[in-house]
């Protein structure tokens, strides 16, 4: 089965910024905090703000306290004025999309135009909308009901944001020829029109195309009307619950985009499930297969193996006799503290990684005996090298089962890095860098070479390939770290930059195996390695380019890398013995 999913599905800039203002609002404005009406048409994120504290009002009381936030759609400007009069905050979320939209109408209706809006008179944006044109303001959701209103000798058009382009094609067309004394705005949002252009054209090569968004979403609405006039099956669903495999299950391709108010973590959730699709419906080698492959990445023994592999290429790079066991005290470590470190991110693998919570949670106490008894077999192998070995991955091992501790009282002036895993980047940074340590300086150190030239080199390498493969899916998972409060790096410095930096690392790891081998600093080996970080730019090049989706294959396949490492190693010391 193959999977199409549309770049422009889910949160558009507008949706995005209200959601993240509304995260944000607890912790930066007094409370209680509200929003004026639902913040967006999608009850996932509505149930996500109630947990979070954000409740809905829907009337203005007479007098009130805390903070209120303006819903995405904008509001009539008197309810701003009402709420400050009452005794609130107000923080203005409205889109700024909508705010242009707004000024537009305010600018004419000043001057005596009558303002004409074309969408539906019962939805929330328009409401507002026609606040701004006072007793100027008519509304038409069709070309009829335009055909209707009465001829004024002045009078501006202009659309909701998330109205049908070819709707207001035909509206400017219609206009142009009965009244061109009438000014037309094409206001419907470029994210609009981008995500209709393109349901149009996936929906022209799939089987079957999967509506994701809110059924009280208007442009997602409009997005199954797009799909299903193109001739093709539409199924408009809120979750993945709602999808009926029957009617999938004879698709061979599958097309699949969400409205701008669904997040990333309800697509990612509905992409998964489809995924499984052929697996679960078939059997034989393909099921086992699929059941294999997602039973080694929830368990970690996967990432544990390649942990194994990269401390066993290091230990090549470096010379180290007797490679073996630095590999498996890499491979317990790697074990261990990524099964607790999952069965304490419950939270957010709530919205990343749905299948991983559940996992986690009907095996919780096998998971936590397997990273308990994982993690003291490493450290009794480490004590064989002596003392220095075992108090370094010792001390490891606590840090990693403190990093969601409170180690700091509530009062001290540093509360609000009471816990490691407060320390802005903190995440991405130290799961890049205890890799390292057990992959290329532990078995330096057990060695007495843990300064030599090629000890600083190789760990560099090991290092910046961990930290690129943990970016990447902390890039993946924004939305969800952002809900649970975890500050990664790509939280810091946003999507582009991440991606960005990630490009000129893997660029430079790639050249740093050749660039060392030419020094002398690295045996022939190194020139081999260069396919790794080069093959992880490809993966991220592909992934970004949308021909990788989010989920167990590209997770498998990014894991492989450090297979890959181990393979080339191998490889190349067969060849050297022939």
């Amino acid at each position: 089965m193959k999977i199409i999913i549309a770049k422009t599905a889910g949160f558009c800039m507008g949706v995005r910024r209200a959601v993240d203002m509304a995260l944000e609002a607890p912790s930066k404005h007094g409370s209680p905090i509200f929003t004026y009406g639902p913040l967006i048409h999608n009850p996932q994120v509505l149930d996500l703000l109630d947990e979070k504290g954000v409740q809905i009002i829907r009337e203005i009381p007479d007098s009130g306290s805390g903070t209120v936030l303006i819903r995405a759609h904008g509001v009539p400007p008197d309810v701003k004025t009402r709420l400050r009069q009452a005794g609130f905050s107000v923080i203005d979320a409205t889109c700024p999309r909508v705010i242009k939209v707004q000024t537009i109408i305010r600018k004419h209706a000043q001057k005596g135009y009558a303002v004409i809006i074309i969408g539906d008179r019962e939805h929330p944006e328009v409401t507002g909308l026609l606040g701004f044109a006072g007793d100027k303001g008519y509304v038409a959701r069709s070309l009829e009901e335009l055909t209707s209103l009465p001829v004024f000798d002045k009078a501006i058009l202009v659309a909701q944001t998330t109205l049908n382009t070819h709707l207001f094609e035909e509206v400017k067309d219609w206009v142009q020829t009965h009244h061109p004394n009438y000014e037309c705005f094409h206001t419907i949002c470029d994210s609009t029109a981008e995500r209709q252009a393109e349901v149009q054209e996936i929906a022209g090569q799939v089987d079957a195309m999967i509506v994701v968004g809110g059924h009280s979403s208007g442009n997602t609405q409009r997005l199954a009307e797009i799909a299903e006039a193109v001739g093709v099956p539409a199924y408009h669903i809120e979750t993945e619950a709602d999808l009926d495999f029957k009617d999938l299950c004879n698709a061979t391709t599958i097309g699949i985009t969400a409205g701008a108010s669904t997040p990333n973590w309800i697509i990612n959730r509905v992409v998964h499930t489809v995924e499984r699709l052929p697996c679960q419906n078939g059997a034989g080698v393909l099921k086992a297969v699929y059941t294999l492959q997602q039973t080694l990445l929830m368990t970690n023994v996967y990432v544990a193996a390649g942990a194994g592999c990269l401390c066993y290429t290091c230990a090549a790079l470096m010379k180290i006799p007797n490679i073996l066991p630095h590999a498996w005290v890499a491979m317990l470590y790697v074990l261990s503290m990524h099964t607790l470190n999952n069965l304490t991110g419950l939270k957010s693998d709530r919205y990343n990684d749905p299948d991983r919570e559940a996992f986690y949670r009907r095996h919780r106490l096998s998971l936590t005996c397997l990273a308990m008894l994982s993690g003291a077999m490493g450290l009794l192998i480490a004590c064989t090298y002596g003392i220095t070995p075992f108090l370094v991955l010792l001390t490891m091992s606590v840090l990693g089962l403190s990093y969601n501790l409170k180690l700091m009282p509530e009062k001290n002036i540093m509360a609000g890095y009471s816990r490691i895993r407060d320390v802005p980047g903190s995440k991405t940074i130290l799961i890049a860098a205890a890799w390292g340590v057990v992959t290329s300086a532990l078995p330096a150190i057990s060695t007495g070479k843990p300064f030599a030239p090629a000890t600083i080199f190789v760990f560099l390498w090991a290092t910046g390939l961990v930290l690129a493969r943990t970016a990447f899916f902390d890039i993946l998972d924004m939305q969800g770290d952002q809900i649970v409060g975890k500050e990664t790096i790509p939280i810091l410095l946003g999507e582009a930059r991440s991606i960005r930096m990630l490009r000129i690392l893997l660029l430079v790891l790639a050249m740093l195996p050749l660039l060392s081998g030419m020094a002398g600093v690295f045996p022939p080996l190194g020139y081999g390695l260069a396919i790794c970080p080069a093959a992880m730019l490809l993966l991220v090049n592909i992934h970004e380019k949308g021909f990788m989706l989010p989920g167990f294959r590209l997770e498998f396949l990014m894991e492989s890398l450090f297979i890959l490492a181990g393979i080339v190693t191998l490889t190349f010391s067969l060849v050297q013995r022939l």
